[in-house]
């Protein structure tokens, strides 16, 4: 199985985190590394189109999308939040391909950088994970696991 991931720049420091977490979650998952690609978008609104663009080459059973949009003053979050969580849902249904929502998007930056928490990636318990997170993990064993389930179906 092959994977991909695409990586939004804008809010580095915890979109880094996330990719540091998604890379360990395949580890965990034991897909060797050089079996996921790495990519990078400069926002989260620019998530969808990269995955469509990766989905379109057949390469990849799945793809996790990692971004953060963190809510300011003015109605930008709602509008960037919402078009990537639509195009990315979109891509994934237009392509059959697995497509992981892996972008955070938060009130805050406190709350953002709790969801990308690199001891999250090991939490022990439900109420563990709850506080200390890593979202990239998460997303990337989803997608191992969605990959999975499609060979199922044998398509």
């Amino acid at each position: 199985m092959r994977f991909a991931i695409v990586r939004s720049r804008f809010n580095a420091p915890i979109t880094q985190a996330l990719l540091d977490g998604a890379r360990r979650g395949f580890a965990d998952a034991k897909i060797e590394s050089d079996l996921v690609d790495d990519y990078e978008v400069p926002g989260a609104f620019e998530l969808p189109v990269a995955a469509l663009w990766l989905a379109q080459t057949k390469k990849y059973n799945a793809i996790v999308c990692l971004g953060c949009v963190v809510r300011g003053q003015t109605p930008h979050f709602e509008y960037v939040a919402r078009e990537a969580a639509r195009g990315i849902a979109d891509v994934a249904l237009r392509t059959g391909t697995p497509v992981m929502f892996g972008v955070l998007t938060t009130d805050t930056l406190e709350q953002a950088q709790a969801r990308a928490d690199a001891a999250g990636a090991s939490a022990s318990s439900h109420a563990e994970a709850q506080t200390r997170s890593n979202k990239g993990y998460e997303a990337a064993q989803s997608a191992v696991d969605m990959a999975l389930l499609r060979r199922k179906f044998d398509i």
